[in-house]
């Protein structure tokens, strides 16, 4: 029985402006193909070219808010999920309130009075994505709104905790105390290495929250950097999948799981010393419509089936087949009912 509030999110709510765009576009902004980086100054008169294009799209978005709304999409348990990120008082951050409604999440936004809400240019060039946040109003979440009491019960109640790397450039003192709370209470404390940019600049932030996660999960491009910025001298995607699954636990409650995903390529799963390697659902090119949210989906799906208690293998499962849907759609979108049994 999946209990109310089981499942926590905590990170940076953005509303997803995408579009598809050209080669000239990326070059004209310096932006590379299947990354995710933060705004810098020359990014931002970007905002404004895709709000003017005719195929332009607005999806409340923000990697662990995506995760979090497919769990909730594949528990079917209205108020099963929560989650807590910084948004603006703002017509973007009302969007934002109505979507997460929608979807059945319980949401605990901190309004910041003078940020707008932050925004994320997904830029689509032929089924690839790129994504540039502007964090604004999500840079200022506060440690005291998590503190306060009905959202510390938030904390409380849930047993499985979920936050994406990107949250470590906002709030690591909000992401030590809940990754604590989790350790000392017999929880599950799950992360994302999220994006290369955080395995280099946020190094020490990341490794101070390593020991609290009990499941690891990232992508191939993101594995190879973290083993870089560690000295392993390996690109071997198992190799380093096996190495964070060791590295030191803060509780011995739980082993630790790294999750890799490849893209069109295996799902690496490495524990207790072994690795195991799961095919994706193959998918002809003409159906690929957006990778965006491919990786959030497959962390949504796992834990919609982490929280039931089932085995890895279905975790796995469930976590393909939700990545396999959001890429076929535009955007963190889907269906209204999942098919998956």
């Amino acid at each position: 029985m999946v209990s109310e509030g089981i499942l926590l999110g905590m990170g940076n709510p953005l509303l997803d402006i995408s579009a598809a765009v050209d080669e000239a576009f990326l070059q004209k902004y310096d932006v590379k193909l299947n990354n995710a980086i933060l705004a810098e100054e020359k990014h931002l008169p970007m905002y404004e070219e895709m709000t003017g294009m005719d195929n332009v799209e607005y999806i409340a978005g923000g990697a662990t808010q995506n995760s979090i709304k497919v769990a909730q999409w594949l528990l079917q348990v209205p108020g099963a999920t929560s989650y807590m990120g910084c948004i603006g008082k703002d017509k973007f951050g009302g969007e934002m309130k109505k979507n997460a409604k929608l979807a059945g999440v319980n949401v605990h936004y901190c309004e910041d009075e003078v940020a707008p809400t932050g925004t994320c240019a997904v830029c689509v060039v032929g089924g690839e994505r790129s994504l540039i946040a502007n964090l604004s109003a999500a840079n200022c979440y506060k440690f005291e709104h998590l503190k306060r009491p009905e959202n510390w019960a938030l904390v409380e109640k849930a047993k499985f905790i979920y936050i994406a790397g990107f949250f470590l450039t906002v709030s690591p003192e909000s992401i030590q105390l809940v990754a604590e709370h989790a350790a000392k209470n017999n929880k599950v404390f799950t992360m994302n290495l999220s994006a290369p940019f955080i395995c280099e600049f946020f190094k020490d932030a990341q490794e101070k929250a390593l020991p609290y996660m009990d499941f690891v999960f990232g992508n191939e491009t993101e594995a190879r950097t973290f083993s870089r910025v560690h000295g392993w001298e390996t690109d071997d995607i198992e190799e380093i999948a096996l190495k964070i699954s060791q590295w030191p636990k803060a509780s011995g409650t739980y082993k630790r799981t790294t999750l890799i995903t490849q893209g069109a390529d295996p799902v690496v799963v490495a524990e207790d010393g072994k690795v195991k390697k799961f095919p994706v659902i193959p998918l002809p090119k003409e159906k690929l419509v957006d990778t965006n949210g491919a990786g959030d989906a497959f962390v949504g799906g796992f834990l919609s089936q982490l929280v039931q208690g089932n085995p890895i293998e279905e975790c796995v499962r469930a976590g393909i087949y939700a990545s396999n849907v959001i890429i076929q759609r535009s955007g963190c979108t889907y269906p209204e009912k999942p098919d998956f049994n």
